[in-house]
């Protein structure tokens, strides 16, 4: 399990929250991704979506089919994934299915900021050694945290040079409409194992 908080200055709550949820800016800054696909909504605050990402040699490329909650209380927002199975996303040639346990973030208001918390307890599968699984995960976390901030810096002007500047499906739930409605009956929970003990807990508390 990995745990990550910081703070970030001069970007607030609201922005990061937008910069989490933009799947079109996200192809912007994660430098990890390969595909990211909407798979569609359940309710206005769930949707399923498939993601992949590259990996470093010789690591596998892993992917995930993932159900993603969100709810926004002014003074904290969440966002929560874990992995589910989805009837027309089947694990694909070329890449090892990971399982996200449990991948979550908490933004609150900060002096002059925000403050973000992320946890992540995720099951890369495949034929990792365990050491291997923490040396990349020490170094992983602390990477993402330091792109969000530089994504947060950006997202507002980004955002504003696009053809449709309001479309934030993740606040304006009537935009979910637009998306394709996923149906309870066509997912199902992934099996989760554990076949190794995988713990990395990392405290930043600070960025320049």
């Amino acid at each position: 399990m990995v745990k990550v908080h910081s703070v970030f200055h001069n970007v607030s709550p609201e922005t990061m929250f937008d910069v989490l949820h933009d799947p079109e800016y996200r192809k912007d800054w994660d430098e990890h991704m390969i595909a990211s696909i909407e798979i569609g909504y359940l309710n206005p605050n769930n949707d399923v979506g498939y993601y992949s990402l590259a990996c470093p040699a010789p690591v596998k490329n892993r992917d995930f089919v993932l159900q993603r909650s969100w709810l926004d209380l002014g003074n904290e927002k969440f966002i929560l994934n874990h992995s589910i199975e989805h009837k027309d996303y089947p694990p694909r040639k070329g890449f090892v299915r990971g399982i996200s346990i449990l991948t979550g973030f908490i933004l609150r208001p900060a002096d002059s900021g925000c403050f973000l918390g992320y946890v992540s307890q995720t099951d890369p599968r495949g034929k990792l050694p365990p050491w291997l699984v923490n040396k990349i995960s020490q170094k992983f976390a602390p990477k993402v945290v330091k792109q969000l901030l530089t994504a947060a810096e950006g997202y507002e002007s980004w955002k504003a040079s696009q053809s449709n500047p309001k479309q934030k499906p993740w606040i304006y739930p009537e935009q979910t409409l637009q998306s394709p409605r996923v149906s309870i009956s066509e997912v199902t929970l992934q099996e989760l194992y554990f076949p190794r003990k995988h713990s990395v807990s990392l405290q930043l508390r600070k960025y320049p």
